[in-house]
C-alpha cells in the first residue's frame, strides 16, 4: 500500500471535473495535414490543470500522485561553484509527429478532452500513453534512444493549423550554477511548463520566460505580434524554460507541477541552486520553437487561446544509459553539444554518441 499526500478538497476536484466536462475536443490530424480545424478547436480556450480525473496505467488509483521507485533521498542542494564554463548543454532535435486533442498528463486515458496539441518525439503519443507504452518506441528525435513525448498547444492562422517544419530545438541545460551536480531525469517523469489559463502579466513574469514571442526584429512580446516582416527568412519563434529541480519523490503530482521547482538564488551570491524541498538537480529543458508564419498575424493564435497561454508538456522516456551519457558528457562536462553530444569548439572532447546518434 503506498502513501500519498492529502487529496485535494472535494470542491476543488468537483470544479476540475466540471471544467473538464465543458472542454470541446478536436479531430486528430497527421503532421503536415493542411485540413482546416473545426470551429470548436479554434474557439476552445484551454483547460484547467487539476487533479487527474481518471485512473491510468501509471496511476491506478487516479489520485494524481505517481511515486518514484525508488525515491531519491539523502540529497541536499549543491552550493558548490565549479570552474566556470559558459555552456553546459546538449540538444534534442525532434520533429512534429502528429496533432490531437489529447493530453496524457492532464487528461490521461481521455481522448479528445484537451485543446489541440502538436506532438514531437515519440510517434505513438496519445491520451492513453504510459511510461511502458512510450519507452523504446519510435521517435522523430535524432537520437533513437529519445522516445520521450514533447507537446504544446497547436498554432492556428484563422482556422488553418500551422506546424513547425523540420527538427525543432529542445535544449537540455544546467539550470543551477553547479552544473556538475545535474543528474538524468528519472524514467517516467512528466510535468507541465506554464499554464493555459495564465494572464499576459503572469506569462511575462513566469520564471520560464526567455524572450517571449519573436519575429523579425520584434522581441519580448507577451502576445503573438499582429504583424511580422513578410520575408522567407522570418518565422514566429518562442523560447520557454522548464523548472529543473525535483523533489525526488514523485514522477507526477495532481497539478503536474508541484514535484518540480525552479532554482533559487544562493544567499549573498548570484549563484543558482535548488531549493531545500526540491534538492535534486535535473536538466533544464528549454523549448525553442519556430512556426512558418509571417506577414499579417492578426488571426494567429494558439489552440489554448492568446499567445500568453503558451505552455508545454514533457514525458520522459529516454533509454537510461544514453541519457546519462549525454548528461555526463555535455552538461556535467561543461560543453555546448549538438544531438550527438559533440561540441565543435572542443573537438578534443569527442562525442557521446556515434554518427547514428547511438551509444558507441
Amino acid at each position: 500500500m503506498r502513501s500519498s499526500p492529502k487529496r485535494l478538497p472535494a470542491l476543488l476536484l468537483g470544479t476540475a471535473l466540471l471544467a473538464g466536462a465543458l472542454g470541446v475536443g478536436t479531430i486528430t490530424s497527421a503532421a503536415g495535414d493542411s485540413r482546416e480545424a473545426p470551429a470548436a478547436a479554434v474557439a476552445h480556450t484551454g483547460h484547467v490543470m487539476a487533479a487527474s480525473t481518471q485512473a491510468s496505467g501509471d496511476d491506478p488509483d487516479g489520485d494524481g500522485y505517481i511515486p518514484a521507485v525508488p525515491q531519491v533521498t539523502g540529497v541536499t542542494p549543491s552550493t558548490k561553484t565549479p570552474p566556470p564554463r559558459y555552456f553546459h548543454e546538449f540538444q534534442a532535435n525532434c520533429s512534429v509527429t502528429h496533432t490531437a486533442a489529447d493530453d496524457p498528463i492532464v487528461y490521461p486515458g481521455q481522448p479528445g478532452k484537451s485543446h489541440d496539441h502538436t506532438f514531437m518525439g515519440n510517434t505513438s503519443t496519445h491520451a492513453g500513453s504510459t511510461t511502458a507504452s512510450l519507452y523504446g518506441g519510435a521517435t522523430t528525435c535524432k537520437a533513437p534512444a529519445d522516445a520521450s513525448a514533447y507537446w504544446m498547444p497547436s498554432l492556428f492562422k484563422g482556422d488553418q493549423k500551422i506546424l513547425p517544419v523540420g527538427p525543432q530545438t529542445i535544449y537540455y541545460k544546467a539550470g543551477v550554477t553547479d552544473y556538475t551536480s545535474v543528474r538524468p531525469f528519472p524514467k517516467g517523469l512528466r510535468f507541465v511548463v506554464g499554464d493555459p489559463m495564465q494572464s499576459a502579466d503572469q506569462f511575462r513574469q513566469h520564471r520560464g520566460f526567455v524572450e517571449g514571442w519573436e519575429c523579425g526584429d520584434s522581441y519580448f512580446n507577451t502576445d503573438i505580434p499582429t504583424s511580422c516582416p513578410d520575408r522567407a527568412d522570418v518565422q514566429l519563434n518562442i523560447r520557454f524554460q522548464a523548472p529543473s529541480c525535483w523533489d525526488g519523490k514523485y514522477l507526477d503530482t495532481p497539478d503536474h507541477k508541484s514535484h518540480m521547482a525552479y532554482p533559487v538564488v544562493k544567499p549573498g551570491t548570484n549563484d543558482n541552486m535548488c531549493p531545500d524541498d526540491h534538492p535534486v538537480a535535473l536538466p533544464m529543458i528549454e523549448f525553442k520553437m519556430a512556426f512558418p508564419v509571417n506577414g499579417d498575424m492578426s488571426q494567429v493564435h494558439l489552440a489554448s487561446g492568446r499567445g500568453y497561454s503558451f505552455h508545454y508538456d514533457f514525458f520522459n522516456a529516454w533509454e537510461e544509459r544514453t541519457l546519462k551519457a549525454l548528461v555526463d558528457h555535455c552538461i556535467v562536462g561543461g560543453l555546448q553539444c549538438d544531438a550527438r553530444g559533440y561540441d565543435q569548439t572542443h573537438p578534443e572532447a569527442g562525442a557521446a554518441l556515434n554518427t547514428d546518434y547511438r551509444l558507441p
